[in-house]
């Protein structure tokens, strides 16, 4: 299996720090707002990957914060007259509401900035007995040109690190020694939470948190740790130049970051005010369509967000799903029929076929727009055998099966749909046995009462199909 590492800027071989075990970090949430598309990209591609490394035979431990203290948070707390503690809260449960509608798995632990304080207490005074940080004003810093290796993984000139430092001076700034000097520890201001600590009450700077938290939940070293390409610089940097500073050790193995999601070509972003809300677009295209797109392209690629790629979506799961309920129908119909029987030579070629097609490409850097390539090769494959009719219940099993197996890891089609209403269905079966009579008067008068009822019907081999009609 091969992962692009972002620090050496190559593909390599994925090897653990321990073997059958694999640890993945991902940078979470700031929780100001509800999560938007690009949000939900970093998202949706860390719960592929770590659902493709078990998938592969690894036994995975995935940890994603949550930074539920900050400028923002505390801003708009005050605004609506609750503490920052009730306003964050209230933003997880929103970002579990998404993100669980995503299909998102819930990682194995989500650590809150406010719950692990001792932690960051705890490697900020390791940071200033080692000489790697200053106090200033009641703050902390780390001095960066103290860290020799600033600058490894965005790989920017000292020149473009100053330049890049003082684009994002603040009211902090004259209690700094150096422009590239960041924020371990901020002094306790009026109206805001604070926590003790020995070098002065305040709470923590945005980029130790990750650091602590690591640190606490899986060790010195990470397997892979990652998010969005923004991150890069500065905030992996710096979580580099902290962590490597007091502990000595690597603060990861691998480095994995997604592509930004673009509108108009320009990075969509909070800041920007140019993002579309995750619940607004599913609202009309639905959460398993965004997922789709998410995943449709490779994840460290661009991606550019238009209305048509989304529709395109929707089209696309329903080809799955309409897959589905082909192998469904044909179960029914054929439930008891040769049910010992083996799978055929052509079902056991093409299982293989496209399960080997599938792994290429996941193993190829958990290439998922060719991972779905082999998806829809083989609801082409189960499509063909099942219009063909030269299919066992084995076959369809095994064809199941992989479908299944495939789905499971890229998380394509999972919403139950709305149930059918029974007196549709009961229309619809009275439409098929009118058509058996040869009245076909009959037939399409019941399929107008069903259109009118906000349902369409279509023919399949085994039957027919009903489904909801799109709103507008």
């Amino acid at each position: 299996m091969l992962i692009y590492n972002t620090l050496t800027r190559k593909k390599e071989e994925f090897i653990p720090l321990n073997s059958g075990k694999a640890t993945v970090y991902a940078c979470g949430p700031t929780v100001y707002n509800l999560i938007h598309l690009g949000n939900a990209r970093q998202i949706c591609v860390f719960d592929v990957i770590r659902r493709y490394l078990k998938f592969r035979g690894y036994d995975v431990l995935y940890v994603q914060n949550f930074t539920d203290v900050d400028d923002r948070i505390i801003k708009l707390a005050n605004e609506k007259g609750i503490t920052p503690s009730e306003y964050s809260e209230s933003m997880i449960r929103e970002y579990f509401t998404d993100a669980r509608a995503l299909n998102v798995l819930d990682a194995d632990i989500h650590p809150k900035v406010t719950e692990n304080i001792p932690l960051i207490i705890d490697i900020i005074n390791v940071l200033l007995e080692k000489g790697f940080a200053y106090r200033s004003g009641g703050d902390v810093y780390f001095t960066a040109e103290k860290f020799p290796g600033y600058g490894k993984l965005s790989r920017n000139t000292p020149e473009e690190l100053r330049e890049g430092a003082s684009n994002r001076l603040d009211a902090e700034s004259e209690n700094k020694r150096s422009p590239l000097d960041f924020a371990l520890w901020k002094a306790a201001k009026n109206d805001e939470p604070y926590w003790e600590a020995p070098f002065g009450n305040g709470r923590p700077g945005w980029h130790i948190e990750c650091s602590a938290m690591s640190r606490h939940y899986i060790g010195d070293t990470i397997d892979i740790h990652g998010g969005g390409a923004d991150l890069i610089f500065p905030h992996h940097e710096n979580e580099i130049a902290q962590s490597e500073a007091a502990t000595g050790c690597a603060l990861a193995k691998y480095w994995a970051h997604n592509g930004m999601l673009n509108i108009g070509n320009v990075k969509m972003a909070k800041s920007k005010n140019n993002f579309f809300l995750v619940r607004e677009a599913a609202e009309k295209y639905g959460y398993e369509a965004i997922r789709f797109m998410l995943l449709s392209a490779h994840y460290r690629s661009r991606m550019n967000y238009t209305d048509e790629v989304l529709e395109s979506a929707v089209q696309s799961t329903r080809r799955l799903r309409n897959c589905v309920k082909l192998m469904d129908s044909f179960e029914k119909s054929a439930a008891g029929e040769n049910a010992g029987a083996a799978p055929s030579e052509s079902a056991r070629e093409t299982v293989s076929l496209r399960r080997g097609q599938f792994i290429t490409a996941m193993d190829d850097d958990f290439n998922t727009a060719d991972g779905m390539a082999a998806l829809f090769e083989l609801v082409r494959d189960i499509n063909a055998a099942l219009s063909a009719g030269d299919v066992s219940p084995s076959d369809v099993a095994r064809y199941r099966g992989l479908f299944d197996e495939i789905n499971g890891v890229l998380g394509l089609v999972y919403a139950e749909e709305e149930k059918i209403p029974e007196e549709v269905t009961a229309l619809a079966e009275k439409r098929s046995a009118a058509k058996k009579a040869k009245d076909y008067a009959l037939a399409d008068k019941i399929r107008e009462e069903i259109g009118a009822k906000g349902y369409i019907i279509e023919e399949t081999r085994q039957g027919f199909s009903l489904k909801k009609k799109k709103n507008g």
